[in-house]
């Protein structure tokens, strides 16, 4: 079904988001955010390399229609601006802009201050079940094992780690199905909270380090989420993103309200 969506999201503006990815009254941020760049990247073509994704969830996108648009605001040599907007019932309902860019020779290099986390390994840490009516629609998609840290809704310390996976096979797995896949954990406060209530992203920003080359669906990644502030109602919170090779892949920053 996602390969289904985000290629019909590639060929054409005018779209059907199936409801089994509802999170709470929204569908998956994830999903939305790839969504965008699944439009976007078929209008300027698939050989451009994504540097960044910055995603504004304006209002609730709902299963059902949308219209997809994309506007190029610049395109240069080797670097290219453009926007895309998710529309449904004539208002504008997430904005995606992106900034993709070839790689280039250069003498500075400087290694990742994040290194891979050693986890247990995936095959021996326990898939996060799937309960219909109790967790977001979105998560029977996704394979998660929790590796660090307390669960949600625990009153316990913020944030967590753990390898990450989509449930079901995927033909050819790339840059956009990655962003789908960055957005599925919790919010990394979640765990504070002493009894279930609600949390909503309002803007999230990937930032691609290094894509793989070769990308393979049943390949699990690794997670680690922190959170840098929160006050007055929003969570600031920054995550890295690993190969199972270990290499840094991205950086993944959220701004969340919180309503608890």
């Amino acid at each position: 079904m996602l390969d289904a969506v985000l290629g019909a999201a590639f060929r054409q503006s005018e779209i059907q988001i199936p409801a089994t990815w509802g999170q709470g009254r929204a569908t998956y941020g994830g999903l939305v955010g790839a969504l965008l760049l699944a439009r976007m990247l078929g209008e300027i073509g698939v050989d451009r390399v994504l540097r960044s994704a910055t995603v504004s969830f304006v209002g609730p996108v709902a299963a059902g229609d949308a219209s997809l648009s994309v506007e190029v605001l610049r395109s240069g040599k080797s670097a290219v601006q453009a926007q895309a907007r998710l529309i449904q019932a004539g208002q504008v309902q997430a904005v995606l802009l992106a900034s993709f860019g070839q790689p280039r020779d250069s003498h500075i290099v400087v290694e990742p201050i994040h290194h891979a986390p050693t986890f247990a390994p995936a095959s021996t840490l326990p898939a996060m079940p799937y309960v219909d009516g109790v967790m977001p629609e979105f998560f029977q998609h996704m394979d998660l094992r929790w590796a660090e840290g307390s669960m949600p809704f625990s009153a316990a310390a913020p944030d967590f780690a753990g390898w990450m996976r989509f449930n079901n096979p995927i033909d050819q797995f790339g840059v956009v199905h990655l962003l789908a896949l960055i957005d599925c954990w919790p919010p990394a406060v979640l765990p504070m909270y002493r009894s279930p209530a609600p949390a909503s992203s309002l803007a999230w920003t990937v930032e691609f380090v290094q894509i793989p080359s070769q990308m393979h669906a049943e390949d699990f990644w690794q997670y680690r989420v922190q959170t840098d502030v929160a006050r007055q109602g929003y969570a600031h919170t920054e995550a890295h993103i690993w190969a199972a090779n270990g290499d840094l892949v991205a950086i993944s920053r959220q701004t969340v309200a919180v309503f608890a």
